[in-house]
């Protein structure tokens, strides 16, 4: 089997559920309750996995970032290519010229991506 083949097979069939799939991964790695910010968490596990975390990834896991700006993720697209196939990236958030979180005037919510999950 080819690389390409490999990641999408691998994505295919932990992809079942977005929503299942985040909340199974974000149980078993981080005691999150609904509404905890687990960005931090998320943004050293990004730019610098442990050892544990490298193996899962060598081990064909893919881990989903819930929720980070579009500035982080432009920048793991660089520095973390290598580990691209590893990752998938939903309700990302949109950023303005200065790298703040915009914010939907009517709501005060976050700005994001809608990916459908």
């Amino acid at each position: 089997m080819n690389r390409f083949h490999r990641i999408v097979s691998t994505a295919a069939n932990t992809i079942v559920s977005c929503g299942v799939a985040v909340t199974a991964l974000l149980a078993s790695d981080v005691s999150a309750a609904p509404g905890t910010d687990v960005s931090d968490y998320e943004l050293r596990r990004l730019f610098e996995p442990t050892e544990a975390e490298l193996a899962q990834e060598h081990d064909e896991r893919i881990y989903i970032y819930d929720g980070l700006r579009d500035v982080d993720i432009r920048r793991a697209m660089h520095e973390e290519f290598e580990r691209v196939e590893h990752m998938m990236f939903i309700r990302e958030k949109r950023t303005d010229e200065q790298g703040e979180v915009k914010t939907d005037p009517a709501t005060g919510e976050a700005v994001v991506l809608d990916d459908g999950c």
